[in-house]
């Protein structure tokens, strides 16, 4: 008898510590679960957090931005017909100047107005040792050859600037200035009169988001020489 109340003491005792090790266990996963469950909601907020910091999610739509621009530009018909009149009448007016820049982004060609209203400034400077800085940033951006907005000049004006670079003078660019100018005159401005950005202003029709047009450019094939062929460049 007293053996047998040993047996099911003992019997009992295994089954207490099998219950205690399984509690122990099964609690330890639920807290596991939770620890897994709390770094993962941790990431998808780090995650959402960066989506919402790209500069995409809160530019506005481009039919707002179009609309804030012809609130902030008020340009009437009869301003707009002015500039209609003379390609020095566009450029002398603030409304105008922004207006052709923009029609100019369309064709890729912004780079002229650029370089003629760096001139502009440029012609400004009275400190000395500021020409020497001002004309040699402008003839890196617009004047050398491969330069990241270069404009089409000749080479005899290239040329010129680029021996009197070293010691430059307010007037070293108004022969480049006076070309783009002209350049800009008889091609550019024509097409800009005949353009939709122009026409919706004499007509006071609402602005339209414009189309961006692809400037067209042959290729040679000295251009593709150091191309890779790997995938990997994509990549």
């Amino acid at each position: 008898m007293e053996t047998s109340l040993v047996f099911f003491s003992q019997l009992n005792m295994c089954e207490s510590k099998e219950k205690a090790f399984f509690k122990l266990i099964h609690g330890s996963g639920k807290e596991e679960t939770s620890k897994e469950a709390k770094i993962r909601a941790k990431e998808k907020r780090n995650r959402l957090s960066l989506l919402v910091q790209k500069p995409e999610f809160h530019e506005e739509p481009l039919s707002s931005r179009s609309g804030h621009l012809a609130k902030e530009t008020r340009i009437s018909p009869e301003e707009a017909l002015i500039w209609g009149e003379s390609f020095d009448k566009l450029l002398s007016h603030k409304a105008g100047l922004e207006t052709f820049t923009r029609f100019l982004k369309t064709e890729f060609s912004e780079e002229n107005i650029e370089f003629w209203i760096a001139c502009e400034d440029f012609k400004k400077i009275e400190d000395p040792q500021q020409i020497i800085l001002k004309a040699k940033a402008i003839y890196e951006k617009f004047i050398q050859n491969d330069a990241p907005q270069e404009v089409n000049l000749d080479f005899h004006t290239k040329e010129v600037i680029t021996k009197s670079i070293t010691k430059p003078t307010l007037h070293s660019f108004d022969a480049a200035q006076s070309r783009v100018y002209q350049l800009m005159e008889q091609d550019s401005y024509t097409r800009f009169l005949k353009s939709d950005i122009y026409l919706e202003l004499i007509e006071g029709r609402p602005q339209r988001p414009t189309n961006l047009r692809r400037r067209s450019r042959s290729f040679t094939c000295a251009e593709f020489q150091d191309v890779k062929s790997d995938v990997a460049i994509w990549l």
